[in-house]
């Protein structure tokens, strides 16, 4: 069951066991950073991200898909690893574009490089967080 609390910058869910709001911003490159992800191959490369979230447990916030790389603005529950569903995330993508476009089989080794980049997000400042848990004794 997941129950969504909406806040300008933030958007709770919650499990049987916590509530949480685990946002993150990550990027991937393509194998060299070549650019070999043409206008079909980002369309299908949405399309196939977009089909697996309860499957692998992750939420899109934001998607874009460039000739080289991949950004996204994804959800993840707190007791799963982001570096778990990115991983799930690229090997699907990988056989799936290869499977449907053969041509990229013979133009990359691999689809995607192994390396990524990713960051936490926040509705608020740290130093807003810091102000909150120092004032909590005299609440």
């Amino acid at each position: 069951m997941s129950i969504k609390l909406e806040t300008p910058d933030l958007s709770f869910q919650s499990t049987n066991h916590a509530v949480y709001a685990c946002e993150y911003h990550v990027i991937w490159c393509t194998k060299s950073q070549r650019q070999v992800l043409s206008s079909a191959i980002q369309e299908r490369l949405k399309e196939l991200i977009m089909e697996q979230p309860e499957a692998y447990e992750y939420q899109i916030r934001a998607l874009d898909v460039m000739p080289d790389a991949l950004h996204v603005l994804l959800s993840v529950p707190p007791h799963i690893a982001v570096t778990s569903v990115i991983g799930k995330i690229k090997g699907f993508t990988s056989k799936t574009i290869r499977e449907e476009f053969p041509a990229m089989k013979t133009r990359l080794p691999t689809l995607w490089t192994r390396s990524k980049a990713v960051s936490t997000t926040g509705g608020v400042t740290l130093d807003v967080l810091k102000k909150y848990v120092e004032n909590q004794k005299g609440v």
